[in-house]
């Protein structure tokens, strides 16, 4: 199976491919130097709606609420 994995070259520049789940290396789609596999940084989403994050859950109401508020301006019959 193939999947994206994040390498970067000696240079260090960083370049993603769609490579199978053995490759270690490939060559830099930049420089065209040998570039290593890394474990690249994972980005967490907070879910706003579940109520875990109280902090994201506030910015998600305010911006629910202002939302509304603009769609009534723009829609008063509905």
């Amino acid at each position: 199976m193939r999947r994206m994995y994040e390498f970067t070259c000696s240079d260090g520049h960083k370049t993603e491919s769609l490579v199978s789940q053995e490759t270690r290396a490939v060559p830099c789609k930049t420089c065209a130097l040998t570039a290593q596999r890394i474990i690249s940084a994972v980005r967490p989403k907070l879910d706003p709606i579940s109520g875990d994050f109280p902090g994201a859950t506030m910015k998600w109401a305010k911006g629910r609420q202002k939302q509304i508020l603009h769609e009534r301006k723009y829609n008063p019959e509905g």
